[in-house]
């Protein structure tokens, strides 16, 4: 295939960026969109030109470092897949391709197509973990959990925490990433030592690093790599009032 790449290029964090176009051919059908990315990159460093800095490791879908807007869709066209899942076969000889960072605030451009999203990092910091006691591992079984709740609990620990969610929504909220951290240890008897204020400490994060508000449009369930359900979004509000009763009770004991 013959393609054209319109890409977003930005040397340094602080300058400027714009759209340079790239035109590509010989590109096979079954290639990765990354390995056309790498195509890309090898004839720009044989014509002495800076190659296109875009972050991937896994190209499993695992660690979603790949994020790329492609044609308006974060990870591109495609249903629960991440950029280094997305096969060329997605697009046709000739077509243009319009490749860009995450434009998100709280996860700026550091280079090119690489953003810089330790913003999501200060959010579990904030509350995404449980207190346990040191020693030996406890039995397997010690603590029973009814299956329907570990299940939706492992559903929502399976966000890869890629920031799709975040590109896809049109106020930039974080609220289906930081629902999911929430689900994960609400539905678990151990997350309940800090049930009371994991969910308040981690929406007031949240706001605090410039995250926009949760409109219930459905974009961020729909561009997830991981199809995360926005009902984990309903519980996180549970737990958000849940915690804000209590926090108003004890500032009034």
């Amino acid at each position: 295939m013959k393609l054209t790449l319109k890409i977003w290029r930005q040397r340094l964090p602080k300058e400027k960026g714009k759209f340079e176009t790239y035109y590509i051919e010989n590109v096979s059908r079954d290639m990765t969109f990354l390995e056309m990315m790498d195509s890309l990159n090898e004839k720009l460093i044989q014509e002495d030109k800076d190659p296109v800095a875009f972050d991937h490791d896994c190209r499993e879908g695992i660690c979603g470092c790949c994020s790329m807007v492609i044609n308006g869709r974060p990870h591109g066209p495609g249903t629960e897949i991440t950029t280094c899942q997305l096969n060329m076969k997605a697009f046709k000889d000739g077509d243009t391709i319009v490749v860009e960072p995450w434009r998100v605030k709280s996860f700026p451009v550091i280079k090119d197509l690489i953003v810089d999203r330790s913003a999501f990092e200060k959010i579990m910091a904030a509350g995404g973990f449980v207190n346990a006691d040191v020693g030996s591992a406890p039995d397997a079984n010690s603590i029973k959990i009814p299956k329907d709740k570990s299940d939706e609990a492992f559903d929502a620990a399976a966000c890869i925490g890629c920031g799709a969610c975040v590109a896809a929504c049109k106020n930039s909220s974080a609220m289906l990433f930081v629902a999911a951290k929430v689900s994960q240890f609400a539905l678990l008897p151990q997350g309940k030592t800090e049930g009371l204020k994991r969910a308040w400490d981690m929406v007031m994060k949240m706001d605090e690093l410039g995250f926009g508000s949760c409109t219930n449009t459905g974009d961020c369930e729909a561009e997830c790599p991981q199809g995360i359900s926005l009902t984990h979004i309903a519980r996180l509000n549970r737990e958000f009032i849940r915690a804000g009763f209590h926090k108003a009770a004890a500032e009034n004991k």
